[in-house]
């Protein structure tokens, strides 16, 4: 006989409802045979077994009642951490390429406690998967290998500053503004409005060129005149029309030189 009350009182884990449901159909089939052969009443083993089965299946709904809970809260809690996180960078003035890593970090981190939560709520013996996350390691690490890479290549991201939120670089053909840094991706914006989700690891082992970074940077214009024409007049007036214009710098000087004797034109460099 199966003790109902105790499966009331004592939580159990999940896996342990199916062995004592079946226990209770074994000893009940049992029961119900002997009574069969002995001509007695079938009423009690057979409450017996509902009664099992009514005690294992209200614990079952109580611990799935309680992990969706615990699933609403988690998810709600993760927003709230994310845009306490958001706020304090914001109060505080923290580089924006570090909040993003950090809030990133933080999500996935969150996550993961969130779904050990759940389970555990369930009842699952975690210790019942060692075994199975031992055999699938090494196949996990390999297949993980180019994200952790990515994660390392964030660390050095962050702490070696490459490029910031907000500047434009241009790596392996990728050209954008940085817009977020994940613990394993950047994402850029290009001037047409498309979103470029870069790994980690592309832009910290290859070159790269920072176009944001300095604030002053060199423009090179070719300005072509017909054989025959005064250069020192067309040098004069391009000279007078950098002059006017207050957006180009004294300092340090620009230049305008001969630069090329091409065959229908001269070419002028204006750097």
């Amino acid at each position: 006989m199966i003790q109902t009350d105790k499966l009331a009182e004592q939580p159990i884990p999940l896996n342990e409802h199916v062995d004592s449901i079946n226990t209770a159909f074994r000893e009940a089939n049992q029961q119900f045979v002997e009574t069969l052969h002995s001509g007695g009443d079938l009423s009690s083993s057979f409450q017996n077994l509902m009664d099992t089965m009514v005690a294992s299946g209200v614990d079952l709904c109580k611990r799935l009642v309680a992990a969706l809970i615990i699933y609403l809260i988690g998810r709600l809690l993760i927003k709230l951490v994310d845009k306490l996180i958001e706020r304090r960078s914001q109060r505080s003035r923290i580089d924006k390429t570090a909040s993003s890593f950090l809030g990133s970090l933080v999500r996935v981190t969150l996550h993961m406690l969130l779904i050990v939560a759940i389970i555990a709520t369930l009842g699952i013996e975690t210790s019942s998967f060692a075994a199975l996350f031992t055999a699938a390691g090494m196949a996990i690490g390999m297949a993980l290998s180019g994200q952790l890479s990515n994660f390392a290549a964030g660390v050095l991201i962050l702490m070696f500053k490459p490029y910031k939120v907000g500047e434009y670089i241009d790596v392996q053909g990728f050209a954008g503004t940085v817009k977020e840094i994940q613990i394993f991706h950047t994402v850029l914006l290009t001037p047409d409005n498309k979103t470029i989700i870069m790994p980690n690891s592309v832009a910290s082992g290859n070159s790269l060129t920072n176009i944001s970074r300095q604030p002053i940077r060199r423009i090179e214009w070719t300005v072509s005149i017909d054989y025959g024409q005064d250069f020192d007049y067309a040098q004069q007036t391009i000279r007078e029309l950098l002059n006017s214009n207050e957006l180009v710098l004294r300092e340090p000087e620009y230049t305008i030189v001969l630069g090329q004797m091409a065959d229908s034109s001269i070419n002028i460099t204006v750097r």
